[in-house]
């Protein structure tokens, strides 16, 4: 399939009102929820809208694939975020829907939707009369309906390109590395358990937020942001206390994988990892490999310790069939040095106004 161009298709003005389906979120009060699984989405467009991970209230379950949107929050009305799994929302937001959507097209749609955004700054309402007359600019069909497939296979094209580059980015350096320590050999990979990676799997203790002591040690649980950590406490007793390891979220952001070198307190919402000899770099290599359980497992599936005895991952191995510790830390060490960790960051983040603007 040739390239395809935003110049390429004509683009017309449609409404909100007249795209989707205009539903309200239900939840008035997070703080009588208890800690759980599910995400709770409040009027923010950072981590995609999480503020926190909220029990199963069915009453107050919306269901994913939808469009977020913000309605309230200084800095934040006029955003729009697009979710795939179910979730509990505030009632400050509200989500649209309609027969097309999906990922793809719920990633154009919103990049399109953020660039009316500015209308928000001055004291404008975003209510649910205003949203709905709201008009955003999209590619039209010949029949001047929008372009449904049109989206899905730009967002499509999009991210199979930064991928590509991703992985060409890694073979580069991974070829450089083999050169630069004279070992230019092919490397045989090979599974293994996690117990025959792991001296030690242990999963944290559940600690209420009502029983959190504000303080200074981490408090690592199952976010996908901010390397785990989700609140500084002081609690010393009744708790599970680790460092220098790795971190698996077991619920939540299921697969979610962090290096820690200092001391932390873990919930039960993660599994903490260690090897027989800690060391920084190999740490690194696995949280890498181990996040691919991410596309594994979902917010409807945790790891839960049977599992996690289970599960398997794939590793260089040395001449001896065991795993090539000493590879895999000087491999990381040419990723840390070439700052790979700015390649990464940019596949990562949304898609942006450059990204739509073709080329």
């Amino acid at each position: 399939m040739s390239e395809l161009k935003l110049t390429d298709r004509t683009w017309g003005k449609f409404s909100i009102g007249d795209l989707f389906q205009i539903e309200n979120c239900k939840c008035s009060k997070v703080s009588a929820l208890k800690e759980g699984n599910v995400p709770y989405i409040g009027a923010t467009n950072r981590n995609n809208g999480v503020l926190s991970f909220v029990e199963n209230k069915s009453s107050f379950i919306t269901k994913g694939n939808c469009i977020v949107f913000i309605c309230d929050g200084e800095g934040s009305i006029g955003y729009s975020i697009y979710k795939k799994e179910d979730f509990i929302g505030t009632t400050t937001i509200k989500v649209g829907r309609n027969e097309y959507l999906n990922k793809y097209i719920g990633q154009f749609i919103v990049t399109c939707s953020n660039m009316m955004r500015g209308k928000y700054n001055f004291g404008y309402k975003r209510n649910e009369a205003n949203l709905k007359r709201e008009i955003i600019m999209l590619p039209e069909n010949t029949d001047g309906d929008p372009d449904w497939q049109f989206m899905e296979d730009f967002i499509k094209q999009k991210e199979e390109k930064q991928i590509a580059e991703l992985k060409n980015y890694y073979a580069d350096k991974a070829l450089e590395l083999m050169i630069s320590t004279g070992n230019l050999r092919n490397t045989e990979w090979r599974e293994f358990s996690f117990s025959q990676v792991f001296a030690e799997i242990q999963r944290g203790k559940r600690l209420t937020k009502s029983n959190q002591q504000d303080g200074t040690t981490p408090y690592v649980s199952s976010t996908a942001t901010n390397n785990g950590v989700d609140n500084f406490i002081d609690n010393s007793t009744n708790v599970r206390i680790f460092e220098n390891c790795l971190t698996l979220a077991n619920s939540g952001s299921v697969g979610s994988t962090f290096f820690h070198y200092y001391t932390f307190v873990a919930s039960d919402h993660v599994t903490a990892l260690r090897l027989e000899k800690p060391n920084k770099y190999i740490y690194l290599f696995l949280s890498g490999i181990i996040k691919r359980l991410e596309e594994k497992y979902s917010f409807n599936r945790e790891i839960n310790d049977k599992r996690i005895q289970r599960e398997k991952i794939l590793l260089p191995v040395n001449e001896e069939g065991l795993p090539d510790w000493q590879f895999m830390e000087n491999f990381m060490k040419q990723i840390e040095q070439d700052k790979i960790t700015a390649v990464l960051n940019y596949y990562k983040k949304p898609f942006n106004n450059n990204n739509l603007r073709g080329g």
